[in-house]
């Protein structure tokens, strides 16, 4: 068996690792010149069933290097307002791990060199009367496969041939994300598992990506044939502006000196915090979400990730949810490898199991949103993506 991954995300990789492991060939074609061709500089936190399915994809010689090259994600979520006045705790959180998504994708790609292609941009894929699919790039080039999974995120191209009518909306909001080098000043800001800052018009949320050890020289240890990043530690911040304030700019330095005229009279330390922003690493953040969509009949092609249910991060589960969509489809195809199920049937159980809790997890990052996000207009959000729970 032959599976096609159009995509080199997390998601995608995370598969292509399992299938790997279970002795299936996989391929995978990504768009992107190499792995390094965009910003892809911010925390992501995993745990839970998340964290599981990512240990259960990745090789164990690799476990080690996954431990030492991320950081600590526990302890108390505290709000505070813009002077850093606490005014109450949203509770503790334990268990999870916080990692830097370049990084994590680099750790990702380990043993997959010979079997990924960068500079393939998906035309269109077609399923062929012999009983497989067919990808064709922009190139000129094509593959063939028995399995063909779209792993390329919210602006999916095979989820527009796959299901045409399935929708992304773009949520109103006036949302940043912003990236600054970790010093001992900004560490304080962010004492336990993340700290949400009410000021009267702007509203940010600091999360701290503090590598356990430096990631690049932890690979030269543990693992010598796995190059990592040369990635320093940071606090990483989002800022959400009021609604009036259009357009935002389209360059980070005006960006920055847009929301440090709206915050001039917070804490220095919040202050400065914007002010010392990485300019590669920040930029405005789009807030996108699926509309839920029924089972569509499985053939050769699927999605995994934000391919099929991109969310709000307001839950922290977009990366959590494309793992576990990973190992699911992972564990359906080796049991097809193993003689032991039929392709299409093992890939549909994976589907109707991905879209009941992919599309609940859509609509609990929803629910969270305006907590985190008030400018990000919810009257926005997919008609029925509550009803998903």
């Amino acid at each position: 068996m032959r599976v096609l991954v159009i995509g080199a995300g997390i998601g995608g990789l995370c598969l292509a690792q399992g299938l790997r492991q279970a002795g299936i060939d996989v391929r995978i074609y990504e768009r992107e010149a190499s792995v390094r061709a965009r910003y892809q500089g911010f925390r992501i936190g995993i745990g839970g069933p998340g964290l599981a399915a990512l240990r259960e994809c990745l090789p164990q010689g690799l476990h080690p290097l996954l431990e030492a090259s991320t950081g600590e994600l526990s302890g108390e979520r505290r709000v505070v307002d813009e002077q850093l006045r606490e005014i109450r705790q949203l509770g503790a959180l334990h268990g999870g791990t916080a990692t830097d998504r370049h990084v994590l994708r680099h750790l990702l790609l380990a043993g997959l060199t010979d079997r990924i292609e960068f500079g393939k941009r998906l035309i269109r894929y077609t399923e062929l009367t012999d009983g497989t699919v067919r990808a064709e790039f922009a190139d000129g080039s094509s593959a063939t496969g028995d399995l063909l999974v779209g792993a390329d995120g919210g602006n999916s191209p095979v989820r527009r041939q796959l299901l045409p009518d399935a929708e992304v909306v773009t949520l109103d909001g006036n949302g940043l994300l912003g990236r600054t080098p970790l010093t001992e000043r900004f560490a304080g800001l962010v004492p336990g598992f993340g700290t949400v800052v009410h000021g009267p018009e702007v509203r940010m949320l600091l999360g701290k990506m503090e590598f356990r050890r430096p990631p690049h020289l932890v690979a030269a240890e543990l693992a010598p044939d796995v190059e990592l990043p040369e990635t320093g530690s940071y606090l990483r911040w989002a800022a959400f502006l009021p609604e009036y304030i259009r357009p935002l700019p389209a360059d980070w330095p005006a960006v920055r000196d847009l929301l440090l005229g709206g915050i001039a009279d917070w804490h220095p330390d919040l202050v400065e915090l914007v002010r010392q922003s990485d300019v590669v690493n920040s930029s405005v953040l789009t807030v996108r979400c699926a509309k839920p969509v029924p089972h569509w009949g499985t053939r050769r092609v699927t999605l995994l990730g934000d391919a099929i249910h991109v969310m709000p991060p307001s839950g922290g589960m977009g990366a959590n949810t494309a793992f576990r969509d990973a190992a699911g489809l992972c564990r359906a195809l080796t049991a097809v490898e193993r003689g032991e199920a039929e392709l299409l049937p093992a890939v549909e159980r994976y589907e109707r199991e991905m879209l009941e809790y992919g599309f609940a997890a859509v609509a609990e990052s929803l629910e969270q949103l305006p907590a985190f996000a008030p400018s990000v207009t919810a009257g926005a959000a997919p008609a029925g993506a509550a009803s998903a729970h």
